[in-house]
Formats: structure tokens, sequence, C-alpha cells
């Protein structure tokens, strides 16, 4: 369980009046998709997972944070007695040109930033998505690489959207990931609200590999009384409101999303000599989904083209078997499952575009699951299987509808050769 005595509430005069005019409703996407992705659904299908947000953090090398996706906070945070001024320049958040977004902590004070402790000596940045985005349940995941050494405080998590008219912890508090400095094989998840605060949050730890040493997966999938965590696809807790002792449960409502990286403070204890700067966070992406487990059953065909089913070529589970069209006949070959984890599954291994190409006429195939962006797909309303990492669609080669046609991902455009529907 997470030990920290304060949460990180906020304190930031800009953020809490965008808060104040934050959509208060339902599940709502505000940013514009990208052309040819899919847009938000209103309602989730059973085992059919809609994208509702993602940054791919694909920008030029130098290019800002999205604004259009994130808000960038400013100023201290004394509440936990964290060391560092949160900026909205580059030197602190940027696109790292190689699909990432880096936030970077630095012992400097270049603008003369004053901090409750007086003049500060950090400089960091803190983004979220209130006044962009807000959900009411879903999977919520981040592929992240941590900083390191004593006082780094890593954070992806989120808050209820009515921070600005109930205040925390009433808002709720939701920590994907957290992680400290000292700990640097382990991550907690923790939930927040009204007599469970503080040190008194309810989570657990997670105990793995040295986080720092190359990127992992994060993530939560929050559903009616139930919100799940797991690593790399490993889950390591449940949380449901009988784990309250008759406190309130206050996370069925829209809460946006944060990723920080703070130094210092109550819970991770302060830098020393041996904690080197600058320090990194580096995010390969975020990624919001409507789906909340439990989806796809044991498997269903998924039909296309002239009717025609989705089929491994000739029920053969060895990695790189072609993915083809095929007469629908209700065999092993043909029954697709939909796990909530990204994933499209047949014959015990997944859907994959081969070698991991992002480019237009990749050839779609069987492979063992590795949770790569090649094997990560989400299903929009528009019934379009999309491979999130190229942005591309799930297409038949040449709109040929014969049997043992290939299938591939091509740019999304709508067409009939892209349509697909799923169970």
């Amino acid at each position: 369980m997470s030990t920290h005595p304060c949460s990180r509430r906020l304190r930031f005069t800009a953020l809490l009046t965008a808060l104040s005019s934050a959509v208060l409703g339902s599940a709502v996407a505000l940013s514009s998709p990208a052309a040819g992705a899919p847009g938000p659904a209103a309602t989730p299908d059973a085992g059919v997972a809609a994208v509702t947000f993602a940054d791919e953090f694909n920008l030029p090398a130098g290019t800002p944070v999205d604004t259009s996706k994130w808000q960038l906070e400013t100023g201290d945070n004394e509440n936990n007695h964290e060391r560092q001024y949160y900026t909205n320049s580059t030197r602190n958040a940027v696109h790292d040109g190689q699909g990432n977004l880096v936030i970077t902590a630095r012992r400097e004070n270049p603008n003369n930033y004053q901090c409750w402790y007086g003049r500060c000596e950090y400089t960091s940045a803190r983004l979220n998505t209130a006044g962009r985005f807000t959900q009411t349940y879903g999977t919520f995941e981040a592929r992240i690489k941590m900083s390191h050494g004593q006082g780094m405080w890593p954070a992806f998590w989120m808050l209820g959207n009515d921070i600005g008219n109930v205040g925390w912890p009433q808002s709720g508090e939701i920590d994907i990931m957290e992680n400290i400095g000292r700990e640097p094989n382990t991550v907690h998840g923790t939930i927040h609200g009204p007599g469970y605060s503080g040190s008194g949050g309810i989570g657990a730890a997670y105990n793995g590999p040295r986080f720092a040493d190359g990127f992992h997966t994060f993530t939560v999938e929050w559903a009616p009384n139930r919100i799940t965590w797991s690593v790399d696809g490993n889950v390591y807790q449940t949380r449901t409101p009988a784990d309250l002792g008759g406190r309130q449960w206050v996370f069925d409502k829209p809460f946006f999303m944060i990723l920080n990286l703070a130094v210092g403070g109550y819970w991770p204890g302060d830098p020393d000599a041996s904690t080197p700067f600058p320090n990194t966070l580096t995010i390969d992406y975020v990624r919001v989904t409507d789906e909340y487990g439990g989806g796809g059953g044991g498997g269903g065909p998924i039909r296309g083209l002239a009717g025609k089913c989705v089929d491994v070529a000739g029920a053969n589970s060895a990695n790189g078997t072609p993915v083809q069209l095929w007469d629908c006949n209700g065999t092993a070959a043909q029954q697709w499952s939909v796990p909530g984890d990204g994933s499209i599954r047949a014959l015990g291994k997944c859907l994959d575009v081969t070698a991991g190409s992002t480019a237009n006429g990749a050839k779609v195939q069987l492979y063992d699951c590795n949770g790569t962006g090649a094997q990560r797909w989400a299903i929009s309303g528009a019934n379009d299987i999309v491979n999130i990492a190229a942005n591309k669609c799930l297409d038949v080669t040449d709109n040929n509808p014969a049997n043992g046609t290939r299938l591939q991902i091509w740019e999304c455009g709508g067409t009939a050769n892209q349509k697909w529907t799923v169970g």
C-alpha cells in the first residue's frame, strides 16, 4: 500500500479554473481524432473496445505537448512539500522524435521561480487532460520508462473531474502508477477518497524488474464497483466498495488523467548527492478505451467483405501463419477473442502485423502474443479494426473477396474492405 501521507492535491489557479468549466457529464473525448482514427463510442459493446483517447507521441523532435489533448500546469506543490516548480517549457516536456514524450526534471531555476520553501531548486512538468478529455469507466493505459534516483516521484494517475466543486478527497483519486526513487523495482496502485486519503489510501504494490531499465505498461480497468491494476498484463490487485469498510465509493463519475515527475516530497524524501540530473520520465503512449474487461468471451467470428470471415490459413498456429479472408465455417481458425487488453486472439496466439511494420500494405499474420504495437488493436464504433501503433485499418488486399486473400493494414478510408463485424 502506498504510504505517502498526502495526495498530490492541486493548488494551481489555472487548473481549478479549467476544472470549474470542464464538462461534468458522461465520457467525452474533446480532442479531435486524427484522420481515419476511431472516434469515441457512447456505449461499450461487449467484447468490442473503442478508442476514446490516444496520444502516441509520434511528433517530430522538439515539438511541445499537444495542447488539444493536454494542459501543462505551472507552479509548485506545497501540500506534498515537493521541491520542483512545474513549467510549460519544452526543456521539461517535449517530444523526442522517436515516438515518446519525455518529461525532464532539472536542477535549475532559470526564471527565479519561488517555491513554498523559498527559491526553487528544480524544474519539471505535470500535464493533465482536464477540460480536454474525461471518462467514466474504461481501460486506461500508458507505456512508460521510469525515472530513477532518490527523491524522484513519477506518476500516472487520475482525479475526479468535479474536484473544482467538491475538492479533494471527495473528488476521488485513482493512482494507476506511482514510483519513488528509493524503490526502483516497485510501483504502487492506490485509490483515495473521503475517509481513505493520503496515507490511508487503499492500494497495493507490484514488485518487478528495475523499471528505469526499460519500458513497461501500466493499466487500470475501471468498471462499475471495480478497479483492477496490472503491470505488463499481470494483474496485481482489484478494489471494490467492499474494501472501503462502509466509506463512500466515489468512482462512478468522469475522471481526467495526469502525468508528472515530482522531485522530493513527504513520501519519496528529497534528492541527495546520488540523484542524477537531468532526470527523465519517458512515455511511449497513453491510450484509453471504453472496454473494462470481461469482453470477448470464448471467441467468435469476425466477418468482413462479402460476408466472409477472418481466417488463420490452414488452422496452423505456427508463428507467421498468414491471416486471410475465407468462407465462414465455424472452425477454430475463425474463432477470435477480444480479451480487453488490446489484442485479438485465435488458436492461442495474436493477430500481428508482420515485422511490426506501420506501412500501407503490411500483411497480417498469427504470432505469439507479446504486447507490442504490432498486436495492439481497437475496434471503432464505425466497425473499423485499427492497429493503434500504425493508425491504420485492417484491410482486405485489393478489395478482393476471393478465399485466401491476405489481410493487411492500410490507411483508414471507410471502404467496405475495411469494415468488420466482431462476434
